[in-house]
């Protein structure tokens, strides 16, 4: 079990952070790619959400054909270099490979993806094509993987192309709330700035997208427009004292991770609310920012957990501590957190239910909320005709992506309620190609 000290510099952070899928050399790469058996019905072609020809791409780097080999893995995903880090390679792709049938170890599909795409994103290399104007403009709202990748195909349509983004940054939950040991910043923006330099799309940094007015303006001023939102942030417990000093959301604590590194100071004793994969990186996170002591706290079972198993595997191996079966029922100090009091659940004829007469206070001073994201319905609400499920996700035609309000396409989270990177990415591209079958049939 691992033990970090507390970063007190960049170079203490980074090295708490290292890369879990560390950047391959050529030789490295050059060997790896020889283990493939180049599958006549490759599964793992079947498993990737954006179906990359992954034995292709693999063929051309053992070929040291690397360009070519970005140049495939870009046709299917234009977040090829940002997928092949932060994918769960070992549930999709590398999960499906054969050689698991076999005891042998899956080829390294993500680290070979982001050899490929890394080198072309270095040299600059120019391997896209805008398309023929067509005169036509489109509008997306919100830049991260889904309107980016929206964005990339439309423009290889032809199509004029503005994203209005919230924040200062393009790449949504890629740059501001995974895990800084799974994709650096750097990383992440670079690859947009590869993408943007060749295909010209403008993004609107800080132009946040909120009222009915601003909408019947993109509406009057572009073609169609894609609505690319991710979720909001964490949603409301619900529980007695909340508000205190102390409490965070998940995704609010993983963005100031990412942008203050060893600057922002986390206390001995932290206790992260949830079950999920996020709740597993602010976990990782809080152990490697110096914590003593970490409690991951879940309301059901272990086998329960939405989290995948290596995400949960790699919490514990960094120390640290889980509980199950219990259920958050308040916030205890005065003004500031100095403990999170629980009650015991149990599954009774299928239901889970609070035991209020089996409470005790698991004592910190850092609540990490990773109970769930906010959806975006009272936005929806301001466009007229669009249909949303019970849960405010946007209804669309599957085979186009177009909304209940024909202008409208949308995809990413604003549709799945919350998913991997690389379904945004798949979403945004047949999104686009909806996009321009709506306005050229």
């Amino acid at each position: 079990m691992a033990e970090y000290n507390r970063p007190t510099s960049e170079a203490e952070f980074q090295n708490n952070f290292k890369q879990k899928k560390p950047l391959m050399n050529p030789t490295e790469a050059f060997y790896e790619s020889a283990r493939c058996l180049f599958c006549y019905d490759a599964p793992c072609i079947k498993a990737c959400p954006t179906h990359i020809d992954i034995p292709l791409f693999i063929k051309q780097i053992q070929t040291k054909n690397t360009e070519g080999a970005a140049q495939t893995i870009f046709n299917a995903n234009w977040l090829g270099n940002t997928c092949g880090l932060v994918c769960p390679t070992g549930v999709l792709c590398e999960g499906a490979c054969v050689f698991n049938h076999q005891n042998i170890m899956p080829i390294q599909i993500g680290r070979l993806q982001n050899f490929a795409t890394h080198k072309v994103i270095d040299s600059g290399k120019e391997i896209f094509k805008v398309g023929k104007p067509n005169n036509k403009k489109m509008a997306i709202i919100g830049a991260g993987p889904a309107g980016i990748a929206c964005a990339c195909e439309l423009r290889s349509l032809g199509y004029q192309v503005c994203i209005f983004e919230a924040k200062n940054k393009a790449s949504g939950l890629a740059v501001h709330g995974i895990a800084p040991y799974k994709i650096s910043n750097e990383e992440v923006l670079n690859e947009i700035s590869y993408l943007q330099n060749q295909l010209g799309f403008e993004i609107r940094y800080n132009t946040p997208i909120n009222s009915k007015e601003q909408l019947q303006d993109l509406e009057k001023n572009y073609d169609a427009i894609f609505l690319g939102l991710g979720l909001g942030k964490t949603g409301a417990l619900e529980i007695e004292g909340e508000n205190k000093k102390g409490v965070i959301g998940a995704v609010e604590f993983i963005e100031e991770l990412r942008s203050k590194h060893h600057h922002l100071k986390v206390p001995n004793k932290v206790v992260v609310l949830g079950g999920g994969n996020t709740a597993m990186d602010a976990a990782s996170e809080a152990a490697k920012m110096g914590a003593k002591k970490i409690v991951l706290a879940y309301r059901n079972s272990k086998e329960k957990m939405k989290a995948y198993k290596f995400e949960y595997d790699f919490a514990i191996s960094a120390g640290v501590d889980s509980l199950f079966n219990l259920v958050p029922i308040g916030i205890v100090g005065k003004g500031k957190v100095e403990g999170v009091k629980f009650a015991k659940t149990e599954l009774i004829e299928g239901k889970l239910q609070t035991k209020n007469n089996d409470v005790f206070v698991v004592q910190c001073d850092l609540v990490i909320k990773a109970t769930g994201q906010a959806k975006q319905g009272a936005f929806y609400q301001l466009i007229d005709h669009l249909k949303c499920d019970n849960q405010s996700r946007l209804l669309i035609n599957k085979e186009t992506f177009q909304t209940s309000n024909p202008k409208y396409f949308a995809g990413g989270d604003a549709v799945n309620g919350g998913a991997e990177v690389v379904n945004a990415a798949y979403d945004g591209k047949m999104a686009a190609l909806g996009m321009h079958q709506w306005l050229t049939k």
